[in-house]
């Protein structure tokens, strides 16, 4: 594995709270996908123009607290599935010590975030509590053998601030090794039922 390495930095309380445990009610209700962001106006300048576009774009997060006892965050999704499938990531950056207990946190980053060394990626960001709001978003964590699969940038930053995931819907057996998958929902996708589009994402991942 090729390390790329990073110097150690503080990180923001809300930031760790993304590695704290995951708890909740269970809930048999439903839940949606996020809703993609308006895109911006063509009047605005060039750096607000490129926010706002960067905000509507679909965004993915993964966080796998693995057995080796390091904390892996990534945005890619083909590296998250390689890293569930090979147990390895091939370019990553690493902050030693930077988990709540003094864990390894490990970036999962892609060749372009390679030739980025003085920029913080995607990963980097949404963990330090510094990627502000986003349009439709899509995540994962997997924590003590579970999935735990958000579909609301919302209900992601609700998990971050208190620790746990208030409306759950949970499915028995039903990951890709018969894991148990904990659907994240809120008031409103909890009246729902069974959250049919968020489960189509978790499988829909997987597929390709």
């Amino acid at each position: 594995m090729r390390h790329i390495p990073q110097r150690k930095t503080l990180l923001a309380f809300s930031a760790l709270l993304v590695l704290g445990t995951i708890g909740g009610c269970a809930s048999h209700n439903a839940s949606n996908g996020g809703q993609a962001g308006a895109a911006p106006a063509a009047t605005h300048s060039a750096q607000t123009h490129s926010a706002q576009t960067h905000s509507a774009q679909r965004q993915t997060f993964f966080m796998v607290h693995h057995q080796n006892g390091r904390l892996y965050a990534m945005t890619d999704p083909k590296l998250y599935l390689g890293l569930l499938e090979n147990g390895e990531v091939p370019l990553t950056r690493t902050r030693i010590g930077a988990g709540p207990a003094g864990e390894t946190v490990i970036f999962g980053i892609t060749k372009a975030d390679s030739k980025k060394l003085d920029k913080p990626t995607d990963a980097e960001r949404i963990f330090d509590g510094k990627f502000g709001e986003v349009g439709a978003f899509y995540g994962e964590v997997v924590r003590n053998g579970r999935f735990h699969v958000f579909g609301e940038w919302k209900d992601f930053q609700d998990y971050l601030r208190n620790k746990e995931i208030t409306f759950t819907y949970t499915e028995v057996g039903t990951g890709p090794k018969g894991e148990t998958v904990i659907y994240a929902l809120n008031k409103v996708t909890k009246k729902k039922g069974r959250p049919l589009a968020l489960v189509e994402q978790f499988k829909r991942l997987r597929s390709k």
